[in-house]
């Protein structure tokens, strides 16, 4: 029985596909966003962190990527950029989010296709924002342009087969100059 037992976790444990990891060597997990990555209305640079990914499972059709203002009202988040179609082979993006053949962005809340940096409104406290690299098992599914970023995500993560997340943080900037409103 005990060889039984044994068999059958190791079977399982094989089967299971290794955590997938997502870095980036512009924001360390958990911590302030870098002025370089926040939105000009708000004093930054609005370039795109870099990123890299590792620990698909095999079989994996492609990548999506999305960061979402988890603090953002109303309390559906804001989808500041949701990139997709990036292909299995393709491990890494650069700063400045200039995406390789085949990717795309679909609008994200504010209807644009670049990334778009945190810029939080006065008044609302430190903004989380969750950037998620989502393995797809097939063709990136039909998402919604400036989708509610809840359904963003549930589809994206019904349709993947592991994902990686890092988060960051922003505040907001008493010198906010005029322009949309996104956080």
């Amino acid at each position: 029985m005990k060889r039984l037992a044994g068999a059958v976790l190791a079977v399982l444990v094989a089967g299971q596909a290794a955590a997938m990891d997502l870095k980036s060597p512009d924001l360390k997990d958990g911590g302030a966003i870098a002025k370089a990555q926040i939105s000009p209305r708000c004093g930054g640079g609005n370039v795109a962190p870099a990123f890299s990914w590792s620990g698909e499972p095999a079989g994996t059709k492609s990548f999506a990527l999305t960061m979402i203002d988890l603090t953002a009202r109303p309390p559906t988040g804001w989808a500041h950029w949701v990139v997709v179609d990036l292909p299995a082979t393709v491990h890494s993006l650069p700063s400045g989010g200039a995406l390789p053949e085949g990717a795309h962005a679909v609008p994200g809340s504010g209807g644009g296709v670049t990334y778009f940096g945190p810029c939080p409104p006065v008044g609302t406290g430190v903004h989380q924002y969750l950037f998620t690299v989502y393995a797809l098992r097939g063709p990136t599914p039909e998402l919604t342009p400036k989708g509610d970023p809840r359904e963003t995500t549930a589809t994206l993560a019904a349709a993947a087969s592991a994902k990686a997340t890092l988060t960051g943080t922003a505040e907001p900037s008493p010198d906010q100059s005029g322009g949309p409103r996104p956080s």
